[in-house]
């Protein structure tokens, strides 16, 4: 370390240098760092959804929560089971032993729970997949004193609006009821025209469908055949004919039935400021920007807004961006504060080229650590900013413990280089062990096993390369 501190300080070019490509590679990463409010795990947790329509949560839970718990029962990797058993449908969560493969324990599991032979036949097929938590970026709520058609309809032309921005994927409906046809059939409607149900469920499946016809080969090329008769609509399915007289005369399904174009049953519900109301969530994927998305969004929404009819609002009541420019402007702030009571201080005290060299090892710093982002595959969020906010006081410490014993040494008339040598090389033992008792200090964020690790990792890393690139 000695002969380092010697060489750089009797070769000022290669020091500068070294500071230069720090700053050109800080700020060359920036715009490829993802910006998200959290960021993104990977949970070991397996998620198993087996839906038993029209079931209470007592036969879930008995003809197929519990035998699923009981099959995956001593299997190898998974340390907690937890179903949660609900109206018509059973939901499994397998914790997974840190470090266990999750491609294996899916494999595992699909083989396990596909292998149950006593399950309900009224069960539909399981569903396995690996549980991912989904970053939301903005809630939107398109509200007014309307119906519930004429609210869905609204926020669906607001939700493709979204989807078709360049900066926007991700876009959906929430605590909305989905659109559903259904078709009340009267016992005594049967018996009138000697039906059974089966036979009206019949006629429904052959009637409402789509099919290819193959295809027709001519001298111009080739002609695709298809027969379009899919019901979408209430009255497209009453005009299905359930059953044609030996006189011609046709039975339709509107005749002996009352076909309701409606939405699913269920008392789900939601209001916003008192009025019934639609959720549209906006999601932040792969290495998209969360204020980039925001932003968008949000400036469609006020460019629709205006074309509304009246009586409908469309409001931004939950902006999750905000949370990251809040710790981006607490960062900014902190730093330029910093800056300056440093810059000034260490001016009245010591000599102004000490206190900009000084000053100017706060950016240098942070960019050394924003140029590691992409190879560790960081983000700017809100754990990363507040490492930078809780090590900014810790990375002028060093600098001004050497500048204060170069100081002290050109004060006793030495020559400026000898003084420089020296008065770094006389702290460099206590300076770099000080940072490493500091990062001693974090190791446990980042050697904590499971999400928690990964949660808080980041942390204690991005506080490390601050503290390597100070030194």
């Amino acid at each position: 370390m000695t002969r380092a501190i010697a060489w750089f300080a009797r070769n000022p070019v290669a020091a500068n240098l070294m500071m230069f490509v720090i700053i050109l590679g800080g700020l060359s990463a920036v715009p490829s760092i993802k910006q998200q409010v959290f960021p993104d795990l990977d949970i070991d947790v397996i998620q198993i959804s087996v839906p038993y329509l029209g079931a209470s949560p007592e036969e879930v839970e008995a003809g197929v929560c519990i035998r699923i718990e009981e099959e995956l029962q001593g299997m190898d990797g998974i340390e907690r089971l937890t179903s949660n058993a609900n109206e018509g449908a059973c939901a499994v969560m397998a914790e997974l032993l840190t470090g266990y493969s999750i491609d294996r324990a899916l494999t595992e599991m699909k083989n396990a729970v596909d292998g149950i032979s006593t399950f309900p036949e009224e069960i539909e097929k399981p569903v396995i997949n690996h549980f991912r938590m989904r970053s939301n970026t903005l809630q939107v709520a398109v509200s007014g004193d309307a119906d519930e058609r004429t609210l869905r309809f609204y926020a669906e032309r607001i939700r493709d609006g979204i989807a078709a921005l360049p900066e926007v994927t991700q876009v959906g409906l929430a605590n909305a009821r989905d659109y559903e046809i259904s078709i009340q059939l009267p016992e005594a409607s049967l018996r009138r025209h000697g039906l059974t149900f089966d036979e009206v469920v019949r006629a429904i499946r052959r009637s409402s469908l789509d099919l290819p016809g193959g295809a027709i080969k001519t001298s111009g090329g080739e002609v695709l055949l298809r027969a379009k008769g899919q019901a979408y609509r209430g009255v497209d399915f009453e005009d299905i004919v359930v059953r044609t007289r030996q006189d011609g005369t046709r039975l339709l399904l509107g005749d002996i039935a009352s076909v309701v174009d409606g939405f699913e049953e269920g008392n789900r519900f939601t209001t916003f400021n008192g009025e019934p109301s639609v959720v549209i969530l906006v999601e932040r994927v792969g290495d998209q920007k969360v204020l980039e998305v925001a932003g968008a969004s949000k400036a469609y929404l006020a460019e629709v807004a205006e074309r509304l009819p009246e009586g409908i609002d469309v409001t931004v009541w939950r902006d999750d961006s905000v949370y990251l420019k809040d710790r981006l402007s607490i960062l900014l702030r902190n730093a330029q504060g910093g800056f300056v009571l440093v810059f000034v201080i260490l001016a009245l005290f010591l000599r102004m080229r000490l206190a900009i060299w000084v000053a100017v090892g706060v950016p240098v710093s942070i960019l050394g650590a924003l140029w590691l982002f992409p190879v560790m595959s960081f983000s700017v969020d809100v754990l990363t900013l507040f490492a930078f906010i809780l090590v900014l006081g810790l990375l002028v410490d060093d600098a001004i413990v050497v500048g204060e014993s170069v100081h002290t040494h050109q004060e006793r008339a030495e020559d400026p280089l000898r003084a420089a040598v020296r008065g770094a090389q006389e702290v460099s033992v206590p300076v770099i062990f000080g940072v490493l008792t500091t990062v001693v200090a974090f190791l446990p964020m980042v050697l904590a096993p499971g999400s928690m690790g990964a949660f808080f990792g980041t942390i204690g890393l991005v506080v490390c390369f601050c503290l390597f690139f100070s030194v």
